[in-house]
């Protein structure tokens, strides 16, 4: 794509973000991010139908061909999300994590591990019902993509809901390290499904490679983010200061590719040191005052145009009767799934600490799948059970967005005394 036609495309998509978010605060008050999704859904569904009346327009084809030259998973995993995480982490209040970090590193490694066992176990079986002949290893692949919550769907819904404090900390907490463990995992499974039909990769190896990206991810961040404190602490100039922030964001992207570590997790782990450490020591209240404004503005615009990626992304994806069914069939697998990690987490925890009535179903309900998991499966490599995977994950995505955020604030306030 040239300079020229990405600039456009970014013009349509900010322009339509803007146009659906006004209509939406006029007259329908949904959260900004749903309102996006469903606006996308709608104007999709009048392409689709267009379409079928004056073929000879090609609105769909156009759309799915810009689609693909985007190249959501690559334009999600390896661009925004770097951003979005490390917005997401800088509000997050560190000591409340310490405080529940059993509660947190469970659900985002056991849990995420616990999850992926019982949806590829269910789904080997739910693929086959609909005719779907898919290995137990790519059901793992699928398991380890759909069971992490997405911390930018997840935060963005708790922005509209209000949740009690112990709550809100392991929800967050959660999603921002279980997305960093999940995409880990997802690329460890990924190379076992690729590599075991000649044996290339062993388990022990996929082992060693899982510890070493999330370890490596957790070093570069720690490192990354004390490097940067150490520099904000010998000035007092607030632009530049939140240039160094953005430049922190970039660059260690930049490194985690080259190293091959967890990018997501070594973003969280910088935005939770300079959001706490660094804000506290580092930085005086104007200066706070405007990395705060800035991120929270490149938070929003972001967040806007994933949304709205995430719902012109039907476009793109083939649905048969068959894949539909699949997705149907998927959601509950994913929700049980869900309740079981949780329950058994908060069980064994429960044994030493109190949690919050209602936690098991707020955390269930709440455990919300966005981009990443649709970005996840548009990167699989292409095969014949790739289509199937990304248009099973794609329905419980959708139905997580909007029927999940429209609803869990109705939860909250049921269950949670």
């Amino acid at each position: 794509m040239t300079v020229t036609t990405i600039f456009n495309l970014v013009a349509l998509l900010l322009t339509l973000a803007a146009t659906f978010g006004y209509i939406n605060h006029r007259w329908f008050q949904l959260p900004h991010t749903i309102a996006l999704v469903v606006s996308a859904l709608g104007v999709s569904v009048v392409i689709l139908f267009t379409d079928t009346i004056v073929p000879t327009l090609g609105l769909e084809a156009t759309v799915r061909q810009t689609l693909t030259d985007i190249d959501f998973g690559d334009t999600l995993m390896k661009g925004l999300l770097s951003f979005l995480l490390f917005a997401g982490a800088l509000h997050v209040d560190l000591d409340a994590l310490i405080k529940r970090r059993w509660a947190i590193l469970t659900l985002a490694s056991v849990g995420i591990v616990t999850s992926t066992l019982i949806v590829a176990g269910l789904m080997r079986y739910g693929f086959a019902m609909f005719g779907f002949d898919i290995s137990f290893a790519y059901c793992l692949v699928f398991g380890a993509l759909i069971s992490p919550t997405d911390p930018i769907a997840v935060i963005g819904i708790l922005k509209e809901v209000k949740v009690p404090e112990t709550l809100e900390a392991k929800i967050s907490g959660e999603s921002l390290f279980n997305d960093g463990f999940g995409v880990v995992l997802y690329s460890v499974l990924v190379t076992l499904a690729v590599g075991s039909g000649d044996g290339r990769v062993s388990l022990t190896g996929a082992v060693q490679l899982l510890v070493i990206e999330a370890f490596g991810g957790i070093v570069l961040g720690l490192a990354a983010g004390y490097l940067t404190y150490r520099i904000l602490k010998t000035i007092n100039e607030h632009k530049l200061e939140v240039l160094i922030t953005l430049a922190l964001v970039m660059a260690s992207n930049a490194l985690a590719l080259m190293m091959h570590v967890s990018g997501p997790l070594a973003l969280v782990v910088a935005g939770l040191f300079i959001g706490n450490h660094g804000k506290r020591f580092a930085m005086n209240s104007s200066t706070r005052d405007h990395i705060d404004k800035f991120w929270s503005l490149v938070d929003e615009v972001l967040n806007s145009l994933l949304f709205l990626a995430i719902g012109f992304e039907v476009l793109a994806i083939t649905i048969t009767q068959s894949t539909f069914g699949v997705a149907l069939l998927a959601i509950p697998v994913v929700l049980l799934a869900r309740w079981v990690s949780v329950a058994g987490s908060i069980t064994v925890l429960g044994l030493r600490q109190e949690f919050t009535r209602g936690a098991i179903s707020v955390l269930t309900w709440g455990g919300l799948r966005g981009g990443i998991s649709v970005a996840l499966a548009l990167s699989l490599p292409s095969s014949p059970v790739k289509p199937i995977i990304l248009s099973t994950t794609y329905g419980i995505v959708i139905f997580s967005i909007v029927v999940q955020g429209l609803t869990v604030g109705r939860l909250v306030r049921a269950v949670v005394r």
